[in-house]
């Protein structure tokens, strides 16, 4: 059975601690380092649901160290920390899957323009391989450096592409209504994020100032082949975890809702972790704490309004990037997932 020594690198965070929930019962892992340049400690005392499960403590960044012991990193950093990372950790000879958002924009001005930080690392910001299994699964087999997609941008892509990929929509017409829990935010405490402002509120934010917006459009022209023109309006809603996004497309001439429902059937065939919900509507509840992504579609007033829902941090972080892990070392894709 193959085995897979693995390193995580910031293992103080949600997207961290989601992934060694989940890869401590995969069944071909072991992890083996754990880093961050946060006061050295057992990750139990960090996180005390890992008290029995998990004893190794919290190290700095040794690139000697981890090279010894691990087969393939996890990045759970920030942007701008993430960059300073890949390179030793690639030239070190391990796989790496990177969660942060500094390698998922190809073009280097654009990442400046919506992240304010020059990209340090042009070379491999071009070999990274966007992680969207359902999409570049052939990419992500051959790949020692897969970019992890955004939790927004994964629930966008696919409730988006398949019609997309069809030509059954608009591309000049696509409008994103699309709402997160608070753990999007990530772990670091902030006045805005404070339980008091964020408790019983429903509210938009970033509204075309999002980071997120420019990877959802260079996914949904990277797949479709054609330039699109998006909408995309987030929103914070008083819950843990899940996104769930309501999406408004405008068919071209004589396209049904049967046709729609082909070309969802066809893009998803023998892709594990999209559930198309033909009967009843996806809600966050039935994808929290799962690698799922649940999608549906109606027609209603000359619009098809697509539904999407992912658990923020599992299809949308930790649960792609180690469905990205399988592929890259030639597991099943479900390993350790279901």
């Amino acid at each position: 059975m193959k085995h897979i020594r693995v390193a995580i690198i910031g293992a103080t965070g949600y997207t961290s601690l989601e992934t060694i929930r989940w890869l401590l019962k995969h069944p071909n892992v072991t992890i083996t380092y754990l880093a961050s340049r946060k006061q050295e400690q057992p990750i139990s005392e960090l996180f005390p649901e890992l008290l029995g499960r998990i004893q190794l403590p919290i190290a700095p960044f040794d690139i000697d160290a981890i090279k010894k012991a691990a087969d393939a990193a996890f990045l759970c950093l920030p942007h701008v920390a993430a960059m300073e990372h890949v390179p030793p950790l690639l030239d070190a000879g391990l796989k790496v899957i990177d969660l942060s958002a500094d390698y998922r924009l190809k073009d280097a001005a654009s990442y400046e323009k919506w992240y304010k930080h020059a990209h340090s690392d042009v070379k491999n910001l071009s070999a990274a391989v966007y992680g969207l299994p359902e999409f570049f699964a052939a990419e992500i087999k051959n790949a020692r450096f897969v970019s992890n997609p955004g939790c927004y941008p994964t629930a966008a892509a696919l409730g988006i592409a398949p019609l997309l990929q069809a030509g059954l929509v608009e591309t000049s017409d696509i409008i994103i209504n699309a709402a997160s829990g608070i753990s999007g935010a990530g772990r670091t405490p902030s006045p805005q994020h404070h339980f008091p402002e964020r408790n019983e509120t429903y509210e938009p934010y970033a509204i075309g100032s999002h980071r997120h917006a420019p990877e959802i459009q260079q996914t949904l022209e990277t797949i479709s082949g054609n330039p699109v023109q998006l909408l995309f309006v987030p929103h914070l809603i008083p819950m843990d975890r899940g996104i769930l996004e309501t999406i408004y497309l405008k068919p071209r001439s004589a396209v049904t809702l049967d046709d729609a429902i082909n070309a969802y059937e066809r893009a998803y065939s023998g892709k594990p972790f999209v559930r198309l919900r033909l009967n009843n509507l996806p809600g966050t509840k039935y994808v929290a704490n799962t690698n799922f992504a649940d999608i549906a579609v109606k027609l209603y007033n000359g619009r098809f309004v697509v539904v999407s829902a992912i658990d923020n941090m599992v299809k949308g972080a930790a649960g792609q990037a180690i469905e990205n892990m399988n592929l890259m070392f030639g597991l099943p894709e479900t390993a350790g997932l279901l």
